[in-house]
C-alpha cells in the first residue's frame, strides 16, 4: 500500500529498495528510527508472500532477490551466580514470589507459559508438559528446590482459583491470574531489593537457565528442546 502497487507484477527491486528506505525512516518503539530487526520482519513477510505467489505459479519477482539487513550479534542479558543467589533470597518473605523465581530458573519457561500454568500441577513428578509458542508441547523439568517452593506456595493458598499464580487482592475481591506484566514487576522489585543494578526480567532468568545448562555440559539440541525454540539458530545465541 505504501508503494501504491496494485499488481504483483509491479513489485521490482527498485520499489523494494524504496520500501526499505521508507521503513528505515519510520519511528521505533523507543527513541530513534525503527530497528533493523523490525525492518527485517517486514521484508520476511514480503518474501513469504512472493514464495506463495511462486507456489501458485503467479509471475512476480523472485523471493531470493530480497536480502535481509545484517544484524549485530545479539547480546545476552545475564546475571552472575552471586546475583542470582541474592535475587532468590530477596523473595524469601513471599512464598509466591519464591515459587515464581525458583520455577523460572528450574524450567526456563517463558513468562507467558508460567502465567498459563494451573494449580493442579503434578508435583509428584520431576517434569511436566507445557504448551508453548505455536501450540507446541514440550517437557520441562522441576528441581527439588522448585518443587518444594511451589508446594509451599500451594499449601499457603486459601483461594480456589484454577490459576497457579494469582495476585493478592485487597478487600473481598477474588484473586485473579497473574499477567506477564505483573510477573515482570515482581522480579524487578526483587532485583532492586537484592541490590542488582542490571535490568532483570523473566527472560533474563530464561537466559541464565540456558547458559547454566550449556556451562554444565548440556548439548545444544537438548537446550533447544527445553527452551522450545523452533530453530537451532535461535538457541545458538547462547553458545557465544
Amino acid at each position: 500500500a505504501q508503494m501504491k502497487i496494485k499488481d504483483v507484477g509491479e513489485i521490482s527491486e527498485q520499489n523494494i529498495r524504496e520500501f526499505r528506505l521508507w521503513l528505515n525512516r519510520q519511528p521505533g518503539t523507543a527513541a530513534g528510527s525503527m530497528k533493523r530487526r523490525t525492518q527485517n520482519y517486514y521484508m520476511i513477510a514480503l518474501r513469504a508472500f512472493l514464495k506463495f505467489l511462486r507456489k501458485r505459479e503467479i509471475d512476480a519477482i523472485s523471493p531470493e532477490r530480497i536480502e535481509l539487513a545484517k544484524l549485530p550479534e545479539r547480546e545476552l542479558d545475564l546475571i552472575t551466580p552471586a546475583e542470582l543467589s541474592r535475587l532468590m533470597n530477596s523473595a524469601k518473605e513471599s512464598v509466591r514470589d519464591t515459587a515464581i523465581l525458583e520455577l523460572l530458573f528450574s524450567t526456563g519457561l517463558r513468562v507467558s507459559e508460567l502465567c498459563a500454568l494451573d494449580s493442579d500441577l503434578d508435583l509428584s513428578q520431576d517434569s511436566f508438559s507445557v504448551r508453548g509458542k505455536g501450540e507446541k508441547v514440550r517437557v520441562v523439568f522441576l528441581s527439588p528446590t522448585a518443587k518444594a517452593a511451589v508446594a509451599s506456595y500451594l499449601k499457603s493458598r486459601k483461594d480456589m482459583s484454577e490459576a497457579l499464580f494469582v495476585n493478592v487482592p485487597s478487600g473481598k475481591a477474588a484473586p485473579s491470574r497473574l499477567t506477564p506484566r505483573s510477573v515482570e514487576r515482581i522480579i524487578k522489585k526483587c532485583a532492586i531489593k537484592a541490590g542488582i543494578t542490571k535490568k532483570v526480567t523473566p527472560h533474563v532468568l530464561r537466559h541464565v537457565f540456558a547458559t547454566d545448562l550449556l556451562n554444565n555440559g548440556a548439548d545444544i539440541r537438548s537446550v533447544q528442546q527445553l527452551l522450545g525454540h523452533a530453530s537451532i539458530n535461535t538457541t545458538q545465541i547462547y553458545t557465544h
